[in-house]
């Protein structure tokens, strides 16, 4: 048994301009604006909206959950777009506030090195990029959960997301937090939020990670690797010999 989780992003757009969340959602990392009942939360995160929901014990709570928030949302902003984007330039003009220069995130860690990741360099200072993290709850070994969870939702990732340019900031394999009820998988952008069948597939997915490890099995060194080339470029041939050997 298993809980779920995330914390998602993304951007608001009107016709072809991408629009500061700023001023629009309220709320902040340090104190979320309550949204609903107890678990669920909106806030500002530099330019993004991000959301907050309360764990999920089956893939229907999990899908509930979020078209709840996203429902919820777009009748208070009836005049913006929900943009899919996982990773976008702005407009200099969107990023006059000081709330657009910060970058607070704290530190994530890396399951293959077992070091922390260093704080990312934009190479436009105007792109920011929206994640789709999720969080786990379970008491299996978290470095063999998130290593499972890169096998089983960050390699077949690569075929379903197909914006690359937020893995030039985040992103990249192996990425998590710890969290006192388990983990925080960091690696995936957002671009499962806008369909219930990719939230059934993440849901699933998650599901398959976890039993992996519980039935006890181990990444090999090689196939780690291969993983990581993977994610981190889009490797298909790293991800065709993966497939064949775990299936998708």
């Amino acid at each position: 048994m298993f809980t779920i989780g995330c914390d998602p992003e993304f951007f608001l757009k009107q016709g072809n301009k991408f629009i500061s969340a700023i001023g629009h959602i309220g709320g902040s990392k340090d104190h979320p604006r309550p949204f609903g009942e107890n678990g669920f939360a909106v806030l500002e995160d530099n330019v993004a909206v991000e959301f907050n929901i309360p764990p999920a014990h089956n893939h229907k709570e999990f899908i509930n959950h979020i078209q709840t928030v996203m429902n919820k949302l777009q009748q208070e902003l009836p005049n913006y777009e929900f943009a899919n984007e996982s990773a976008v330039v702005f407009d200099t003009d969107q990023l006059q506030h000081p709330a657009a220069l910060e970058f607070g995130c704290d530190p994530d860690y890396n399951a293959w090195t077992l070091t922390e990741n260093e704080r990312p360099q934009a190479p436009n200072q105007n792109l920011r990029s929206a994640g789709g993290h999720i969080h786990v709850g379970t008491d299996l070994d978290p470095i063999q959960v998130i290593r499972s969870m890169d096998l089983h939702l960050g390699v077949p990732s690569i075929k379903l997301d197909s914006g690359t340019l937020r893995r030039q900031l985040y992103g990249k394999a192996g990425a998590f937090r710890m969290k006192d009820y388990g983990v925080e998988y960091r690696t995936l952008s957002n671009f499962w939020i806008f369909s219930p069948k990719l939230m059934e597939w993440v849901y699933n997915q998650t599901e398959k990670a976890l039993n992996f490890v519980k039935a006890g099995n181990e990444i090999t060194e090689t196939h780690g690797k291969l993983i990581q080339d993977c994610i981190n470029n889009s490797d298909m041939v790293a991800y065709d010999t993966l497939s064949r050997t775990y299936g998708s």
